[in-house]
């Protein structure tokens, strides 16, 4: 496509909403409103986070819900700590990849049960609450359960998400729990029609009344498990029950004067900041700046593809769940190997020819919640591939992911998939501490898949490098590189919104394959909170952004 004819970002400017006693950003303004809500009622970060993610799986169920995975970053004030919570799943115990090679597959299926793993978001909020919650279940649900049984309107996005996949699934045999819940009528919703969930909203009224683990642990659990069966998953309830999260500690990079922290592996959140320590051994040229078009140097775009390509490479070969398998996260972001990283990098030609690599499952929500005393949380929730498995169980509404089909089913790869095992995931929440600071700066994170370590390292340069606010870090133009294909070279470039002059056509000119994609979140949806001069805890403010790519809203006390 001619520079002249690219596609347009966001009409007006990306504005930040500012306050002084909570933020809320979320990919749809309803999760937004109900966290806000959370707050107002003297509600933690946490509570506040929880009634976000119950909102967003009742109506962006093509970004997540109740049957997908949770990675949580959560600063608490009162200690001064950081922590980090795994909520994603594991391999049923009755599936291993030599039974599905034996089946004749050479991949795990994207859709259907063998996709399934034990869904783990439920059981970090349990975990969450019990440590951090100041509310009620009843309180932080109420808004999720009267979306669900009362009705919401139907939106654009969703739409296009049920029509998109029902022609994939519509043959399965499993398939009739998404018609029966998604297309009730048998044609595709209206916007603004009315969806009512009753199934969904009777099991959150469970959750609220009997405990976020009767999910595993109760009746609730024996009724999902039957569920799965009954689609042709190996699941068993003693999968659910045997189901627990992991509490961690962030891992970190400091960016010139800026820590960079994230969730460890299995999440992405590494390879995000490997990609930070390559970029940090170049900096921008002289001359560059950022502003509404991103960043005016085709040749600092370059650096940061390149070192993308080569960040897949380790992602593939490394990132697997470390209770399984050693994931060596302190020799990949060591100097040794970044400068030997950086050393590979062409300043005057792409690499046309990266090894081959595989795609993960992608398909997310993020949020981010900050509370009166400066607590924050940092959420980032997944059902993956737009409905995940596209398997809904009709008895209880939940709709299941597919992070499963992100494992190998090649032998010795670090990925392969095993009962018990957790697989990499694209998931990685983030937060940013200035240097001397020990509260959090920005919290931050983004959906989009394969590219989300690009789209948050594309932040992190904006605020650092750039010195740009939050609102036009995250509304500007992005540009990232993925595997053209399941399996194949890193070598797929993506622009969206209005690049600087001259910017595309130097990238071609140094071999890039460019393809310019429209302004509408293909390229991921990044939502931040900024902690002004320390934020609440400290007398400072707060301002926060939702991406203009998504249909969602910041909202602020």
């Amino acid at each position: 496509m001619p520079e002249g004819s690219r596609p347009q970002p966001a009409l007006g400017p990306v504005r930040l909403a500012r306050g002084a006693r909570g933020a809320v950003v979320a990919p749809h303004h309803l999760a937004t409103q109900a966290g806000l809500a959370v707050l107002a009622a003297g509600g933690h970060a946490v509570d506040a986070a929880i009634a976000a993610n119950a909102v967003l799986g009742v109506v962006m169920p093509n970004g997540c819900g109740i049957g997908g995975d949770a990675f949580w970053l959560v600063w608490d004030e009162a200690v001064g700590e950081q922590v980090a919570l795994n909520g994603s799943g594991r391999a049923p115990a009755g599936i291993s990849a030599e039974r599905l090679r034996a089946a004749g597959l050479d991949r795990v299926p994207l859709r259907g049960p063998l996709s399934i793993t034990v869904p783990g978001a439920v059981r970090s909020w349990a975990d969450a609450h019990r440590r951090w919650g100041r509310l009620s279940r009843d309180a932080v649900l109420a808004p999720a359960i009267e979306q669900a049984g009362a009705g919401f309107p139907a939106w654009d996005g969703l739409v296009r998400a049920v029509e998109g996949l029902w022609p994939e699934i519509a043959h399965e045999p499993w398939a009739g729990g998404f018609a029966q819940v998604w297309r009730p009528e048998g044609r595709p919703w209206r916007p603004g029609e009315r969806i009512r969930l009753p199934a969904l909203a009777a099991t959150l009224r469970l959750l609220a009344d009997e405990g976020f683990d009767t999910y595993y642990d109760g009746e609730l659990g024996e009724r999902i498990a039957r569920g799965l069966s009954a689609a042709g998953g190996p699941h068993t309830l003693a999968d659910l029950r045997g189901h627990a999260s992991d509490w961690g500690a962030p891992i970190s990079v400091t960016y010139r004067g800026t820590r960079v922290t994230t969730h460890p592996p299995n999440s992405a959140g590494l390879i995000a900041l490997l990609l930070l320590r390559v970029l940090e051994r170049f900096g921008p040229p002289a001359g560059a700046a950022f502003d509404g078009r991103g960043w005016s140097s085709a040749a600092w775009i370059h650096l940061m593809l390149e070192a993308a390509k080569l960040a897949y490479r380790d992602r593939d070969e490394f990132l697997t769940d470390p209770a399984a398998r050693e994931v060596p996260v302190e020799a990949l972001l060591s100097d040794d190997h970044v400068q030997a990283l950086a050393a590979r990098i062409d300043r005057g030609s792409a690499d046309p020819a990266p090894q081959p690599v595989r795609r993960l499952v992608g398909g997310t929500v993020y949020l981010a919640t900050v509370d009166a005393d400066g607590n924050a949380v940092s959420l980032i929730q997944s059902n993956a591939a737009g409905f995940g498995s596209g398997v809904v169980d009709p008895g209880t509404g939940v709709h299941f992911h597919d992070r499963g089909a992100s494992f190998s089913l090649q032998p010795g790869h670090q990925n392969l998939l095993r009962p018990g095992r957790r697989t990499a995931h694209s998931l990685l929440p983030g937060m940013l501490f200035r240097e001397g600071e020990r509260r959090p700066w920005v919290v931050a994170g983004s959906m989009g898949g394969d590219i989300q370590p690009q789209i948050h390292v594309q932040l992190v340069s904006a605020l650092v490098d750039g010195r740009a606010d939050l609102a036009a870090a995250v509304g500007a133009p992005r540009v990232t590189v993925e595997p053209d294909g399941w399996l194949a070279p890193p070598i797929a470039v993506q622009a969206d919104g209005d690049l600087a002059p001259g910017v595309e056509a130097a990238l071609r000119s140094l071999g890039h394959r460019l393809e310019r994609v429209p302004y509408d979140g293909g390229l991921g949806h990044e939502h931040g909170i900024e902690l002004v001069d320390g934020g609440p805890a400290a007398g400072g403010s707060l301002a926060a952004v939702a991406d203009p790519r998504s249909d969602g809203l910041a909202a602020v006390r």
